[in-house]
C-alpha cells in the first residue's frame, strides 16, 4: 500500500469541530488563527483596543460617514491616492473599479491573469453581473511580462494585476518588470488596475513604500482582513472622479450598509498596529521557509516543493505527495498530541497525487526558529505513512 492508498477508515475523520479544538488548543503557531476564536473574545478584544484609533464618545456610522469615512481617508492618505471608498467584500469593489473603468475607457474587456480571484474565485461575477469581458495575456504561473501585454492580439480597456498573484504561490515579478509590464499597458491606452487584497506586505520585496508601488496604478484595492486581522472589508483607492462613481455604484450593488464600525475600527487597528510590523513577518517566513525545505530533506522525504523557495511576502506554498484528508488528519494529530500547529487544511488543488497547503507566518511565528520548525516537520512526518 502507497502513501496515497491509505484506506479513510484508517484515519480518524477530521471534523470541523474536531479542527476547531485542534486549533484552539494549540500552544504553538506561526499565525493568529481568528476564524477559531470565540466570537465573545474577537469582540472583547476589539472593545478593549478601540481606544487606539477612535475617541471616546466617537458616534456610531451611519450610511459610510463618521469611522468609514475617517478610513477611507486613511487609506487613501497610506496608498498616495486622492480619494478612497470602503466596501463590504474585495469581489465588489473591483466589480465596481474594473465596469467603472470599462465605461470611462469604452473598452470592456478586461486583460487578467487565469489565476486571478475573479476568474477563481467569484463565479464569473466580471461577465455575469458586469458584463465585463476578460482576456488572458499569459498562462504561465506569474505575472504578464511586458512583451505579453505590448504583444497581446486584441485590444483591452484595463490591466488588471493581483499583487502577489497567490494561486501562484503568492508571486510577485521584480520591481523593474513591474514597471515594464505598467508601461507596455499604458502604451496600449489601457489603464492599470492593482487586485492589492495582499499589496501591504509586497514593501520588503519590492524595495519601496506603498504609495511609490499604489502610484504605478490607477486604481488599487486592498482587503482589510487577509493581513491586517481586520473583520472583513475592503477599500477602493484611485482618482477622486472615480472614486465618487464607485461610491454610486457601491450604493447599486448593495453595498450601501447601515452600520459598519466594527469592521472599520478592525481596520484601523491593522494599519496602526499590523501593518508596521509586516516586514517583520516577511523576513522570518523566509527562515521558516528555509527551515522547511531543510526539515523535509533531513527526512529524506522524496519530493516535495516550498513555493517560492524565498518567499515574496509572508505567505507561501508547501507541497507534498500524499492524499490531502491524510495530510490534514495529521496536522491535526499533531496539533492535538503535541500543542504544536505546523500546517493547516491541506487541498488536492493540482496534479494528481499532490496536495497543497497554505503557510502564513504572523507574530506568534516570530519565536519559532529554524531548530523549531525542523523539529515540527520531523513529527509531523513520522504521522504519515512512507
Amino acid at each position: 500500500m502507497t502513501a496515497n492508498d491509505e484506506a479513510p477508515s484508517e484515519r480518524a475523520e477530521v471534523t470541523p469541530e474536531r479542527r476547531q479544538a485542534a486549533v484552539r488548543g494549540a500552544e504553538r503557531l506561526l499565525a493568529d488563527q481568528p476564524l477559531f476564536t470565540p466570537i465573545g473574545v474577537r469582540l472583547a478584544d476589539l472593545a478593549a483596543r478601540a481606544a487606539d484609533v477612535v475617541g471616546p464618545e466617537q458616534r456610531p456610522d451611519m450610511y459610510g460617514d463618521g469611522v468609514v469615512a475617517a478610513l477611507e481617508e486613511r487609506v487613501a492618505e497610506v496608498l498616495g491616492k486622492e480619494a478612497a471608498a470602503f466596501f463590504p467584500t474585495g469581489t465588489m469593489a473591483q466589480q465596481v473599479a474594473l465596469r467603472s473603468w470599462a465605461g470611462r475607457t469604452g473598452n470592456a474587456t478586461v486583460a487578467l491573469h487565469p489565476l486571478a480571484h475573479p476568474e477563481v474565485h467569484e463565479r464569473d461575477a466580471l461577465q455575469v453581473v458586469s458584463g465585463l469581458r476578460v482576456v488572458h495575456p499569459t498562462h504561465e504561473p506569474r505575472m504578464p511580462t511586458a512583451d505579453e501585454v505590448r504583444d497581446f492580439e486584441e485590444p483591452f480597456g484595463t490591466l488588471m494585476l493581483e499583487l502577489p498573484l497567490r494561486e501562484a504561490g503568492f508571486a510577485l515579478p521584480t520591481w523593474q518588470e513591474l514597471e515594464a509590464t505598467v508601461a507596455a499597458a499604458r502604451e496600449r491606452d489601457a489603464v492599470v488596475h492593482f487586485d492589492g487584497a495582499r499589496l501591504w506586505e509586497c514593501t520588503s520585496h519590492f524595495g519601496r513604500p506603498l504609495d511609490e508601488i499604489a502610484a504605478l496604478a490607477d486604481t488599487v484595492y486592498v482587503s482589510f482582513y487577509k493581513s491586517l486581522g481586520g473583520l472583513g472589508g475592503a477599500a477602493l483607492a484611485g482618482p477622486s472622479t472615480l472614486v465618487e462613481e464607485a461610491k454610486a455604484w457601491r450604493h447599486r450593488y448593495g453595498g450601501q450598509v447601515f452600520q459598519q464600525f466594527p469592521t472599520a475600527v478592525s481596520a484601523l487597528l491593522g494599519l496602526e498596529h499590523v501593518l508596521p510590523r509586516l516586514p517583520e513577518y516577511v523576513d522570518h517566513a523566509r527562515v521558516v521557509a528555509d527551515a522547511l525545505h531543510e526539515g523535509f530533506q533531513e527526512a529524506g522525504l522524496p519530493w516535495f516543493r516550498v513555493r517560492p523557495e524565498r518567499p515574496y511576502t509572508h505567505q507561501f506554498q508547501v507541497w507534498l505527495p500524499y492524499d490531502a484528508d491524510m495530510l490534514t488528519e495529521a496536522s491535526v494529530r499533531q496539533a492535538e498530541e503535541t500543542r504544536t500547529l505546523l500546517f493547516g487544511r491541506w487541498f488536492a488543488d493540482g496534479p494528481h497525487g499532490l496536495s497543497v497547503t497554505e503557510v502564513t507566518v504572523g507574530e506568534p511565528g516570530l519565536g519559532w526558529m529554524a531548530a523549531d520548525v525542523k523539529a515540527a516537520v520531523a513529527d509531523f512526518l513520522a504521522r504519515l505513512p512512507r
